[in-house]
């Protein structure tokens, strides 16, 4: 029997190929052949999921510190990693010559109030 995945040959009663551990599907009885004995077959350990690294949590006091007086720029965003919302507040003020950096600020000091995770969704220190 071949595998479907790899096209290497696959022993008889295995459930794994043992070039690509892929599962081999099952094969009816009638095409089975009858006097061929199981043959041992290497267990193959495939991890296919990557461990995600676990990241650090950023700090509540910066975050606050950079809205508050870099907030305008969005530069807080940056650093949580919301950075759609950070180059939509440096656009606006960079856009208006700086006048539209006071909505930005406004806005930036608000966000220091109400935002407690970055954007991974991992909690501020």
């Amino acid at each position: 029997m071949k595998c479907e995945y790899c096209d290497n040959e696959i022993p008889h009663g295995s459930t794994r190929c043992p070039s690509c551990g892929a599962a081999v599907k099952e094969v009816p009885a009638q095409q089975q052949p009858a006097a061929a004995a199981p043959a041992a077959a290497p267990v193959v350990n495939v991890n296919l999921q990557q461990p995600t690294p676990t990241l650090p949590p950023k700090s509540r006091i910066a975050y606050v510190l950079l809205a508050i007086f870099l907030g305008g720029l969005g530069i807080h965003n940056f650093y949580a990693g919301y950075s759609g919302r950070g180059i939509a507040q440096l656009l606006l003020s960079i856009l208006t010559c700086g006048w539209g950096g006071i909505i930005s600020w406004i806005w930036a000091v608000i966000e220091a109030c109400v935002v407690t995770s970055d954007a991974h969704g991992i909690h501020f220190a």
